[in-house]
């Protein structure tokens, strides 16, 4: 049987105010077309269909489009809700449009039943749990000791009931421990939301969302597909890719990936005001790319977001890079902000206001606010 997995499509997202509509048009006809290529037999969707819990109306335009073109292929599709998404509105008339073939994850309730499909090999059975946190897991499991993501997700797990003499495949949308974090991703406070991989045994293969690198944890077995946009300049080393699954008859698998090409590339570049704006040295180059551009002129160039856009149109981000920046440890700082969680960042600043570190237990206290708020969230 052979799948073709993505997740993260974050459609409706912004970037330094440019909206990438266009792009994720675009992507979206890059994935149709992978999937007319490789005609599998489900299209497995992990999750972050939407930036953000109530789209725009182009986003759900869009998705609706997209649903559109697969429901007419001879193919199987499941969709879960990912940590950007609104369960409650992703799963609306899923119960009717299930025997489309487009299978919509319903909100968490305790209990998942597989979709089951079958190929010469016998059946495979497809669960669709979608991001939940302790507190989701907690109210169907009051007798369960649940006081962390990876407790949920056990607790989750064994609710499902799989039958390992059967193929089992899980789309969900975690991060799993071990896993490589991009900056457009949100962080939990001190790691909490993390899950271990060995919650997951008994699973011939794990089609993962959350995490915007492709990647495996520990084997191929358990995947993150990334997203198929670069959403950030901590990506812009990624290869955007589909991931494609051929399962065989005991559950061994060949995964491979097709890259994606798309509308307009993220680079970075930098040098001096002269050196970038001089024609020979950009000629040849797609100005049209996603740029984030690094001035290394001592003196600051007056306007110059606005003079570099006459060249390159799609510039999302200046900075400077020289001897007074180096001095305040400006680029450092922000690279290293985005990267913290936000109790070490608070650890931080209450240290700076007190001359001295939090102690154990305002450490706990703290921790324990924050992971309220953010299971709030």
């Amino acid at each position: 049987m052979k799948f073709v997995h993505i997740s993260d499509l974050h459609l409706g997202k912004r970037i330094y105010d440019f909206s990438m509509l266009d792009d994720q048009k675009h992507i979206l006809g890059e994935i149709l077309k992978v999937i007319d290529s490789e005609a599998p037999d489900a299209v497995l969707i992990a999750g972050d269909v939407y930036d953000k819990s109530i789209p725009s109306i182009e986003a759900v335009e869009l998705l609706d489009d997209f649903l559109y073109e697969l429901s007419g292929r001879d193919l199987q599709v499941f969709l879960i809700s990912g940590n950007h998404d609104s369960p409650e509105r992703l799963a609306f008339a899923s119960r009717l449009i299930s025997p489309t073939g487009i299978h919509l994850s319903p909100v968490y309730s305790g209990a998942v039943e597989p979709v089951v499909l079958t190929d010469g090999s016998g059946p495979v059975d497809i669960y669709l749990l979608p991001f939940v946190k302790p507190a989701h897991v907690r109210r169907f499991f009051p007798d369960a000791k649940i006081e962390s993501y990876n407790d949920a997700l056990r607790t989750a797990v064994e609710a499902l009931h799989i039958d390992r003499g059967r193929r089992n495949v899980l789309v969900t949308h975690q991060f799993i421990t071990g896993a490589a974090r991009s900056d457009s991703e949100e962080i939990s406070v001190g790691g909490t939301d993390n899950v271990d991989a060995a919650v997951f045994d008994g699973f011939d293969y794990v089609a993962l969302g959350h995490i915007h690198g492709p990647q495996n944890i520990g084997s191929e077995r358990i995947r993150y597909c990334g997203t198929p946009l670069k959403y950030s300049f901590s990506e812009v080393s990624h290869e955007k890719s589909v991931t494609v699954v051929d399962m065989g008859q005991d559950g061994d698998l060949t995964v491979r990936t097709v890259p994606l090409r798309p509308l307009h590339d993220m680079r970075e570049i930098e040098g001096t005001y002269e050196e970038l704006t001089y024609r020979p040295a950009y000629e040849g180059t797609n100005t049209d790319d996603y740029l984030h551009i690094t001035l290394t002129d001592e003196e600051d160039v007056p306007d110059a977001i606005g003079k570099l856009r006459l060249i390159y149109p799609n510039l999302m981000c200046l900075d400077y890079n020289n001897s007074r920046t180096r001095a305040a440890g400006m680029l450092s700082d922000i690279a290293d902000v985005e990267r913290r969680s936000p109790l070490d960042l608070f650890a931080e600043f209450y240290e700076q206001q007190n001359g001295r570190p939090m102690s154990d237990e305002q450490e706990a206290f703290a921790r324990e606010i924050m992971e309220k708020i953010w299971e709030e969230k």
